[in-house]
């Protein structure tokens, strides 16, 4: 199995509104793409000097299952608010 993570740090002006449809964007995924076999996410809750804002930990049968995630047209959509919403994106895949 394949984990993806992905890390968000949001720009200063994304607010709690920007948040929430984010997490109602994020939980129609996994109804939408069907190689997802794990999806879970949510907001950073200790907001220290070094955590990240929020965080997405999602799981694919096999890389191959993780690109056709990626480029299904659900998640570009989801992944364009992303980049918008993020000063900065953090991503590691890993087997496990």
């Amino acid at each position: 199995m394949l984990k993806h993570i992905v890390f968000m740090k949001f720009k200063p002006s994304v607010t709690q509104a920007d948040i929430d449809l984010l997490k109602k964007d994020l939980g129609g995924l996994p109804a939408a793409i069907p190689e997802i076999r794990e999806f879970v996410f949510g907001q950073d809750i200790l907001r220290t000097e070094r955590s990240w804002d929020f965080a997405l930990v999602s799981a694919f049968g096999d890389l191959e299952a993780m690109n056709r995630y990626q480029v299904h047209p659900g998640h570009q959509v989801v992944l364009r608010k992303v980049r918008a919403m993020c000063e900065g994106l953090m991503v590691v895949d890993f087997e496990g």
